[in-house]
């Protein structure tokens, strides 16, 4: 069994005398990091009073009167603290930019497709017909090495193949969630596909992944509402949290469009010559890195206006419920709450962004601008 000395690896702190696998996880899960684990379930009591509204740490899950009893509060466009809310979120999405130096290049075809973590490169050692590990600093990274795949593995279907046993190979036990879902892995958006990627497995080889998001919205009285979904309680990431109307990652061998409209029809009961009507209006992008787990996406962000008649109906068991909620309420329900799975909240400030609920008058308002696109 190797070691991280038999890559030449510098640890970050001295290895016990026997070093297993499975000790190295514990050892690194034993310091917990300052912000939650994500895919932890988070609920909130909610205290309201007239004039304020305060949400804490509690162990209820959290219910739509929960959610709408976050008042609209009056705030002034010169008070700093006005999009800090915001800014809380968009750090939600992108912690611990500092221990990318802990990651190694991960390089097909000469070119970076994902990054590493030291401690899972150890696991991936022990799979020397799939992975190598030159020892060359040009790729950059601190420890002059990187990580690629077997020059016998050629072809992007051997590629697949050889790196999707080795995932089945280390199983829930290191890469949580398995979904039997291929993700592409390319150089950049459009790229050739130099192989695909359990989606679970993605971020643990820190390659880019994509998906698509749409605000369902609907006009009414000059006001706009948004459609919100609240997540099963079975999902195995953020049950019982607030989404967005639609979203869902881009897997292999689909367009963006296409995609959306899939999403759309399993997701929300939303017929193609609807769904057809939504707009390309942007995209969000994060990084976040917990553990082994080097996260990076781009989210497709799509608008779609609605009739007032129209009533969104799940059909993959994947949404507990919908609600049709003023824009202006849900942004409050961002800014203040965890109510939302992290990355919607972005796509939701996004819109807020858009649709003038956030203007160049607030403190902040450029910086937060560019957080959402970094």
């Amino acid at each position: 069994m190797a070691c991280a000395d038999n890559l030449g690896l510098s640890l970050p702190f001295p290895l016990p005398f026997r070093f297993t696998f499975k000790s190295f996880r514990q050892f690194s899960m034993r310091f917990p990091a300052s912000t939650p684990n994500p895919s932890r379930i988070e609920a909130y009591s909610i205290n309201v009073t007239a004039s304020s509204v305060s949400v804490s740490s509690a162990n209820d899950i959290f219910g739509w009167d929960d959610v709408l009893r976050i008042s609209q509060s009056e705030i002034s466009p010169d008070d700093s603290s006005n999009l800090r809310g915001y800014f809380e979120k968009v750090q939600l999405c992108n912690r611990r930019s500092d221990l990318q130096s802990e990651f190694l290049p991960f390089v097909i075809e000469n070119q970076i497709v994902g990054y590493i973590h030291m401690g899972f490169a150890v696991l991936l050692r022990s799979f020397k017909d799939v992975f190598i590990f030159p020892k060359d600093d040009s790729f950059g990274g601190r420890f002059g090495y990187y990580v690629t795949l077997d020059s016998k593995l050629a072809t992007a279907e051997k590629r697949t193949s050889a790196v999707g046993d080795v995932v089945k190979s280390l199983g829930e036990e290191w890469i949580p969630g398995i979904r039997n879902e291929l993700f592409p892995v390319t150089t950049s958006f459009g790229a050739p596909i130099l192989f695909s990627l359990e989606r679970a497995a993605a971020p643990y080889f820190g390659v880019q992944g994509y998906a698509t998001n749409l605000n369902g919205y609907v006009e009414r009285d000059g006001q706009k509402y948004l459609w919100v979904a609240k997540r099963s309680q079975l999902k195995p990431t953020y049950p019982g949290r607030l989404d967005h109307l639609v979203a869902g990652g881009m897997p292999h061998g689909i367009a963006c469009r296409e995609n959306l409209v899939k999403e759309c029809k399993e997701e929300a009961g939303i017929p193609r010559y609807i769904s057809n009507k939504a707009i390309a209006v942007g995209a969000v992008s994060f990084l976040d890195i917990d553990g082994y787990s080097y996260n990076r996406y781009v989210l497709f962000c799509y608008d779609l206006k609605l009739s007032e008649s129209f009533e969104p109906k799940n059909e993959d068991g994947e949404v507990e419920s919908f609600k049709l909620i003023p824009a202006i309420q849900v942004a409050d329900v961002v800014r203040k709450t965890q109510f939302f799975t992290p990355n919607c909240a972005l796509v939701i400030i996004d819109f807020m962004f858009r649709h003038g609920y956030i203007s160049p008058e607030y403190v902040g308002y450029l910086e937060l601008l560019r957080s959402l696109r970094n």
